[in-house]
């Protein structure tokens, strides 16, 4: 059984591709105003869910895109704003349809280069799974 004071999580990186040749990922940082953060769209896990249909279903409350699902990224262990330990699992997407609309929980999306984003993130645990990201899309792992 896990301890109820145990938060799992799901989430995703969502890449677009631009640049001058239209192949340097650029990554959607989502502000979150009710903490004044800028992180990746996450949240958590329902009773009976997959962990990939909470990322992809997080992913399309948060932002308005629907997306596709690529490798699984680096996860992220953490003391919540309770002080409940978190774990967050990853994915790295690809938006296949969908529009973003500001929302309650997400009022801006910023699409950035690596050097940008990685100065952007308000956490360090984000930074990793930026890292991740980047690991992966450098492998050509999509």
């Amino acid at each position: 059984m896990s301890n109820q004071s145990e938060i799992h999580a799901c989430g995703g990186v969502i890449v677009r591709y631009g640049g001058h040749d239209k192949d340097q990922p650029f990554y959607a940082l989502v502000h979150r105003p009710r903490y004044g953060d800028w992180s990746f769209p996450k949240g958590k896990l329902e009773p009976g869910e997959q962990h990939l249909d909470c990322a992809l279903r997080e992913v399309y409350e948060e932002t308005g895109y629907k997306c596709k699902a690529g490798q699984e990224l680096a996860s992220t262990h953490y003391a919540d704003h309770l002080g409940r330990h978190k774990t967050v699992r990853y994915w790295l997407m690809e938006i296949t349809e969908g529009n973003f609309s500001p929302n309650e929980e997400v009022d801006t999306i910023a699409w950035l280069p690596f050097h940008l984003a990685e100065g952007t993130l308000t956490y360090p645990h984000d930074k990793e799974v930026l890292n991740s990201a980047q690991e992966a899309f450098t492998a050509g792992k999509k």
